[in-house]
């Protein structure tokens, strides 16, 4: 992922109000490591149960404000469609997107479970198991790992695309 200013990451949203654009929290943009980030994500410090991803696209990054529910303590284990790993202990959450545009503003919304701590990026990175690639060649791991970054690529632009969608 290419890096992200403040002023580019804030205009990128796609379905905020400007109001709760300027009000989003960033995270501290010197700190990430752009290169091995293919969506950027964050929960908002001051409201938990707000959340932001940022998905490049072949039309420059698409922002996304994302709702969650409180923790509950019943506790359901739930495969993250992005990047779909299987070994990460990490939980992943539905979070539900407002449409952007005229949908957006008429209540319509759209879902998908995300990892919790957006550690997609991440977890497509993992040294892959032997079982998961069914060998020990190291090139054959390499293919592993890139085929799933660039299918994280895909699912979180494919949902990018959808929030921008109006579905009538």
């Amino acid at each position: 992922m290419e890096p992200l200013t403040e002023a580019q990451i804030r205009a990128s949203f796609v379905n905020t109000s400007k109001r709760e654009m300027n009000q989003a929290s960033l995270p501290d943009l010197d700190e990430l490591t752009w290169d091995r980030l293919d969506v950027l994500g964050w929960q908002d410090d001051k409201r938990p149960q707000l959340a932001y991803v940022v998905v490049p696209t072949d039309d420059g990054p698409v922002g996304i404000m994302v709702r969650t529910s409180p923790p509950s303590k019943l506790r359901r284990r739930m495969l993250c469609s992005w990047c779909q790993d299987t070994v990460t202990p990490d939980d992943a959450m539905l979070y539900v997107a407002r449409r952007a545009g005229a949908a957006g503003r008429k209540g319509n919304t759209l879902g998908t479970s995300i990892c919790a701590g957006f550690s997609c990026s991440a977890n497509v990175r993992r040294a892959p198991t032997a079982s998961e690639v069914g060998s020990d060649d190291p090139s054959d791991r390499a293919a592993w790992t890139a085929r799933r970054i660039e299918v994280l690529r895909e699912r979180s632009r494919h949902f990018a695309q959808e929030v921008l969608t109006d579905p009538s």
